[in-house]
């Protein structure tokens, strides 16, 4: 399933050069074990993750919140908005910006590859930005992104809430090598969405899930939340603060 995208601006030959816009940074508070990137919604910025990241019970991790380039978006006629990629509206079956997610995911590898090597890795994030994490995920299993550039990082834990998997049909047959099913069998990913999403319907997360665990992605976990809108609340939050702390094997 995908978001459809790439209507504007969309041609290997005529996107143009983006500019992401300010990093936030949430440093652990003890010992530094994990470092994980941190993808806002469309239309956010970084900044509104971060300060959020800094109430956490997790101070073990360092957190980096990018904020994602101001380009134009068909979802809104057109009109610029914060984006890691082009979206034009909810559908199954619509074309993925793969060039977007491309530069996207890519951006995401460049944050975490100078961190220290006994450092777990992680990616996550929230509508778009879950989409643009599990992208990174299948890119991390297959070694390379979509153009075919490889892969640089080591992940060691994804999360998406509220999103979607792009270029999930594309998937299939695609995760037969030994090494690639081994990557994508040893990956953690926790995916977590609202029953009463009214933006990404609970089905995109649904699919998503079983998309990736029917590829091969055999730790996934799937958390519904019956009364959840495309948002998030405390317990959702403490959830993934357990999942994080048992995945990463943090100390606390």
């Amino acid at each position: 399933m995908s978001i459809s995208g790439a209507a504007v601006g969309s041609g290997r030959n005529i996107r143009r050069a983006v500019e992401f816009g300010k990093t936030h940074v949430v440093k652990p508070k003890g010992k530094h074990q994990a470092t994980i990137v941190w993808l806002h919604g469309l239309g956010d910025v970084g900044s509104s993750w971060s300060q959020m990241f800094e109430t956490l019970p997790l101070p073990n991790i360092k957190w980096i919140c990018p904020t994602a380039p101001s380009q134009p978006v068909s979802l809104f006629g057109g009109m610029p908005a914060t984006a890691w990629f082009d979206v034009v509206g909810i559908s199954e079956n619509g074309p993925d910006d793969m060039e977007g997610l491309d530069v996207a995911a890519a951006h995401v590898a460049n944050l975490l590859v100078n961190e220290p090597a006994d450092i777990k890795l992680g990616v996550g994030g929230f509508s778009m930005g879950a989409a643009t994490s599990l992208y990174s995920a299948t890119c991390f299993a297959l070694g390379k992104y979509g153009n075919g550039n490889p892969y640089p990082i080591n992940l060691s834990a994804v999360i998406g809430l509220s999103g979607w998997l792009p270029c999930a049909k594309t998937l299939v047959g695609k995760l037969e090598e030994e090494q690639i099913k081994e990557r994508a069998a040893s990956l953690p990913i926790v995916v977590c969405h609202g029953k009463s999403d009214d933006v990404v319907p609970f089905k995109f997360g649904e699919k998503s899930s079983e998309a990736l665990l029917s590829n091969g992605f055999k730790k996934v976990t799937f958390k519904p939340y019956s009364a959840l809108g495309h948002y998030t609340i405390p317990q959702e939050m403490d959830e993934l603060c357990a999942w994080l702390t048992s995945t990463l094997g943090l100390e606390g």
